[in-house]
């Protein structure tokens, strides 16, 4: 049995768009409709809002295919079993698992070998956080909850969000007696503002324009990685340096 070490620092990472490549929620409510858990119609509704996104018509394009995604998940999950959702979590997991980003990956290891514990803190569910929590070697993990009754989903759930993340790091540096002290927190987008602000070193990764524009304000450190070259954008009296 391993000796607990108290006091050690610790570093949180964000699992979609900033661990790995895509969004697992996506993919996951992707798996079900092809498998017949919603109808053609719904399904594309799905694609529609997808097609807008990616083609960046708006600034709220992400927001409305989320909204989409939501909704087609609401009409997915009734009378969805568990072991239904746990087949499909795994399914996806197998597809991503290895479709990472190189700085996020090599940071882990990076900040492994200093001693720093990893968690693993994601809006997406706990079922699939786990799985790639574990995969990576992350010390502890916390994702969304599906309520269940009788081995099906009931459709309420606990979602991961916004300042439910900063609950969720407390839960857990408590947990693991770590410290603030040094804590590193890396994500992508506004819904990860919370707990980048609550730690000591923020790293904002592929950010959106949003958190682009405030994590420049704040001072804090942005990365961008494209194909397979990683800009770092770090800030020097009152500018920026690009470095790669």
């Amino acid at each position: 049995m391993s000796i607990k070490q108290p006091n050690r620092p610790y570093a949180v990472f964000d699992l979609d768009g900033t661990l790995i490549r895509w969004q697992l929620f996506h993919a996951i409510v992707d798996k079900f409709a092809k498998s017949g858990r919603l109808s053609t119609a719904q399904y594309q509704s799905v694609k529609d809002a997808r097609k807008v996104w990616k083609n960046r018509t708006s600034d709220k394009s992400f927001d409305d295919y989320q909204t989409e995604l939501i909704t087609a998940y609401q009409i997915i999950v009734k009378d969805l079993s568990t072991k239904e959702f746990e087949n499909v979590a795994r399914a996806v997991f197998e597809i991503h698992k290895d479709q990472v980003y190189v700085y996020t990956r090599e940071l882990m290891r990076e900040l492994k070998t200093k001693g720093y514990l990893l968690f693993a803190v994601s809006g997406s569910f706990s079922h699939i956080v786990e799985l790639v929590a574990n995969y990576y070697g992350f010390d502890d993990s916390a994702g969304s909850i599906q309520a269940v009754a009788e081995g099906k989903f009931t459709g309420e759930r606990d979602i991961i969000q916004f300042d439910r993340k900063v609950d969720k790091i407390k839960e857990l540096a408590l947990k693991h007696d770590a410290t603030n002290k040094g804590s590193v927190a890396i994500g992508d987008s506004m819904g990860d503002l919370a707990m980048l602000e609550y730690v000591e070193q923020a790293i904002a990764f592929n950010p959106s324009r949003e958190l682009f524009e405030y994590a420049k304000a704040q001072g804090w450190k942005i990365v961008v990685e494209r194909k397979n070259t990683i800009y770092q954008l770090t800030k020097q009296g009152d500018e920026y340096a690009l470095g790669a």
